[in-house]
């Protein structure tokens, strides 16, 4: 009994030296910690673009979503009929441009030919003026001459010089002259009228090259409100498409802010998603246990949630700077009372093995980084 009782103390404290020597040798090997939290690095907060009432919201906290899917959608009645609005003035404003085009069209043609024609017309009437004038000067140069060669005879019959026949030839070549005279000023006189005529119908086509100008400033403006219009639809319509949320990321919802019914502003946040793949875990490590800590140093975690699971990661980044510098409240050593306190160094890990999907911001564990 004395053997038996001995041997188990023995076998007991070989166990225990064993067991020893692996937790001092797994010590050794492995960083060890429990202040350890899972992160995300692409967290995407989602907000609509346009104003509205919220009437369908599709996902909830935790809910897996893809990238493009509708998460949730406001009333889209409003910008629906603003939009038909601003397309049916839109096609009003095309048939008024079309119309005035047509318009000026026509009066381009109009008061082009009839420009033509009275310019024409000045120039003819000009032409026939100027010959007119260049006869009757030559006629009245004529009548001149015969009028002294009447005189002449007419005292040479007083004298019985000539004979009455002679000068009866000479008088009534004179009054021939004479008649032709009054004819071509009456000519002259009907040409210059024409020419009035024709000059008040070249003034008239100035009214409606005025009236051209005009449509010519309300096609050019009617152009520019379709410009408008067409800028102010293209924006309705884009507004109309952003009354329903889409993600932009394929991921898990980590919040949601709003509810069905909920009359939300542009910009105000209404969900928060974790991208998938963008989890890891943050190790706050004591400064005395970097030693062999490198990046790329494989890493072991178990969360508190499910200590049966293991995740394995490796470890991404070693922050430069031990976690209490960016302490809201940082200690104040200078009026020279120091206590030692151990640092921690916050140590980023990127998990790539385990059921991911079990993963949840804010989780705490325990992990291993095994030493280099």
């Amino acid at each position: 009994m004395k053997k038996l009782g001995a041997g188990l103390i023995v076998f007991l404290l070989i166990l225990f030296g064993f067991l020893s020597y692996r937790w001092i040798k797994h010590r050794i090997e492995y960083a060890i910690t429990d202040a350890v939290f899972i992160r995300s690095d692409r967290m995407v907060n989602l907000s609509f673009e346009v104003s509205g009432r919220v009437v369908e919201v599709y996902k909830d906290m935790g809910d897996k979503v893809e990238k493009g899917e509708v998460l949730a959608r406001i009333e889209p009645e409003d910008y629906r009929l603003n939009l038909e609005a601003q397309k049916s003035r839109l096609e009003s404003l095309i048939a008024q441009r079309d119309a005035l085009k047509v318009q000026v069209e026509r009066l381009e043609k109009q008061l082009s030919l009839r420009v033509g024609m009275s310019e024409d017309t000045l120039r003819e009437i000009s032409a026939r003026e100027e010959a007119l004038t260049k006869q009757v000067k030559e006629l009245e140069l004529q009548i001149e001459q015969t009028k002294r060669d009447r005189d002449r005879l007419e005292n040479l019959l007083k004298e019985g010089l000539i004979s009455r026949q002679r000068f009866e030839q000479v008088d009534t070549h004179y009054q021939t002259l004479l008649l032709r005279k009054r004819a071509l000023e009456d000519s002259l006189k009907e040409v210059r009228s024409n020419y009035s005529k024709a000059q008040k119908e070249l003034r008239s086509s100035e009214v409606e090259r005025l009236s051209l100008r005009e449509l010519r400033e309300r096609l050019r403006s009617v152009e520019e409100e379709i410009k408008v219009v067409e800028a102010q639809l293209k924006k309705t319509e884009l507004d109309l498409k952003r009354t329903e949320l889409l993600s932009p990321v394929r991921g898990v919802v980590a919040k949601r802010l709003v509810s069905a019914g909920d009359t939300v502003r542009a910009g105000q946040p209404v969900f928060s998603l974790i991208e998938e793949g963008s989890f890891y875990a943050e190790a706050l490590l004591e400064e005395t246990k970097l030693r062999g800590v490198k990046v790329g140093s494989k890493a072991y975690l178990t969360l508190d949630a499910y200590p049966d699971k293991v995740f394995e990661g490796e470890v991404e980044e070693i922050s430069p700077a031990s976690a209490a510098t960016f302490a809201l409240v940082p200690r104040d050593v200078s009026a020279g009372e120091f206590t030692k306190v151990v640092q921690r160094i916050p140590v980023k890990i990127r998990l790539k093995k385990g059921e991911m999907g079990l993963l949840r911001v804010g989780m705490g564990g325990r992990v291993e980084i095994k030493r280099e």
